[in-house]
Order: structure tokens, then sequence, then C-alpha cells
């Protein structure tokens, strides 16, 4: 009577084991620095809307000195940003600030103090 085998054996599953596992071992690090990155452009987005915000808010005759993020966002009609609140991506708790240099020019900081979060 001839036996019948079935199923893989056990060199095999190690050899599927191992492969995903160099396949993981490359793609994770990969994902993170991707994900890094797309919340740094996500940042950076958030604070250039902010900044044109705070420039046509500046550019109204009633309106002098540096407005707070309050003021440009909300849900009303008179908002210059159409939002509850702009935060981070990368933390979601950091607010941003806006302030005027020496120069006059509005700039806007991530709360978060994270170096890749800059707006050139």
């Amino acid at each position: 009577m001839k036996k019948m085998t079935q199923g893989f054996t056990l060199v095999e599953i190690m050899i599927v084991v191992a492969i995903i596992a160099i396949l993981a071992a490359v793609a994770i690090p990969n994902f993170i620095k991707y994900r890094n990155e797309s919340q740094a452009a996500s940042c950076i987005a958030n604070m250039k809307q902010l900044k044109t915000a705070a420039e046509s808010w500046a550019a109204k005759p009633t309106n002098s000195g540096t407005p707070t993020v309050e003021q440009l966002i909300g849900s009303t009609s008179d908002a210059y940003i159409k939002a509850t609140a702009l935060l981070c991506p990368k933390d979601k708790t950091s607010a941003y600030t806006i302030a005027t240099d020496a120069a006059g020019a509005m700039t806007v900081t991530c709360g978060s103090g994270d170096t890749e979060h800059v707006l050139r």
C-alpha cells in the first residue's frame, strides 16, 4: 500500500518564513521614513496656509499687528481657514504660532519643535 504524503516540510516552511522576515526587515524602516516625511510635508503645508491667511488678515485696513491662529481659523463665514483646529500632524497636540520679525515679515512656526518642520 502506497502512503500519501501531503503538506509542506519543515524546511520549506522555514524558508518561506525567512523570506518574509527579510522583506519585513527592508520594508518597515522605509515605511517609517516615508511616514515621517509625509507628516513633515503636511505640517509645512499647514504653515504655508496659515502664513497666507495671516498675510490676508494683515492686508485688511481694519486689522493691525500680528494675528493669532485663533483669529484665522473657525467655522464662521469670515474665517480665513475653515477648520476647528490646526495641529501638527506628527504629534497631534502641537499648535502653530505666528510672529512678525523685525522686517515686518510674518513667520509661522510649528510647536512640536521638530527640526524637519521648517517653513523656508
